[in-house]
């Protein structure tokens, strides 16, 4: 009886400290929406709750504004490129590692991998880069920029399709074997239907982190004509730093293309994310 009270007391506890989660995320974000709604004037005197009379045309505005249709292209061309180099390279690597073990493909390998793609601060190598980029011609160009966010996002791209592929049957790659196939074929033909779900949810998360890039997009590109989301609305925030419903429909805008996405594979990507990242 008291391991019965117990567990439920823990689920109490568990679902609000989840409820409290989500209205820490939920809350800004609604604030951040019925703003972008509300007419100027009514900001000062109602800035948290409902707004009064509905104004769509402060989404109109801020995309006149601040050029997001050339703003959407440039992100797009941004993910896209990214997932388009990242993603084949991260899951060749990753079937190498998880089916063909190469040499040298030890735990401590792998590991170190991964520490110094992803626990070094871009700060610290981010002015030689720049001088690398510079001398090499790439500064202020989409491939520039591409192949950083590509070579920032492999290690963990690489991370998360191992764990999933290593769980993969080595008994198919070993058939396939016998038949004649190389590991080019087995990586086409088994590994990748076999694992789509973690390069569907690899996919998402690299382009989220492009997505929503600051530091290395505001370093490299200074052409207004090819940046990305995120400098544009910092340089939108500045210029309309008195008008904060432009600014809100502006965050508003650049949020949901990605929420959409999530939205409609969200069961493929919880698949993927729990079966490449939490099995071992």
């Amino acid at each position: 009886m008291s391991t019965i009270s117990y567990s439920n007391r823990d689920k109490i506890i568990n679902h609000m400290i989840l409820i409290l989660l989500s209205l820490s995320i939920i809350l800004p974000i609604a604030v951040l929406f019925f703003n972008s709604i509300k007419p100027q004037v009514e900001l000062g005197t109602n800035p948290l709750g409902f707004p009064s009379e509905i104004r769509l045309m402060n989404y109109y505005d801020a995309f006149v504004k601040g050029n997001y249709a050339r703003v959407f292209l440039n992100s797009s061309i941004l993910v896209l490129g990214t997932l388009f180099v990242c993603i084949p390279l991260s899951g060749l690597a990753a079937f190498s590692l998880a089916i063909l073990s190469p040499k040298g493909s030890t735990t401590v390998v792998i590991g170190l991998y991964l520490l110094v793609g992803l626990s070094i601060p871009a700060q610290l190598y981010i002015l030689p880069l720049f001088i690398m980029w510079k001398y090499l011609h790439l500064n202020n160009s989409y491939l520039g920029l591409i192949i950083i966010y590509s070579a920032l996002n492999a290690p963990f791209a690489v991370f998360l399709m191992r764990s999933y592929m290593i769980q993969l049957p080595i008994e198919l790659f070993d058939a396939a074997k016998i038949d004649g196939a190389g590991p080019l074929k087995l990586f086409t033909s088994i590994a990748v239907p076999l694992s789509w779900p973690v390069f569907l949810t690899s996919g998402l998360i690299v382009g989220l982190a492009v997505w929503n890039e600051f530091l290395f997009a505001i370093t490299f590109i200074y052409d207004d004509s090819i940046k990305p989301m995120a400098t544009i609305l910092f340089s939108f925030s500045n210029r309309f730093r008195n008008d904060y419903t432009l600014i809100s429909a502006a965050a508003i805008m650049m949020a949901l293309p990605m929420a959409i996405l999530f939205i409609l594979f969200q069961k493929r990507f919880i698949s993927g994310l729990t079966s490449g990242g939490l099995k071992q």
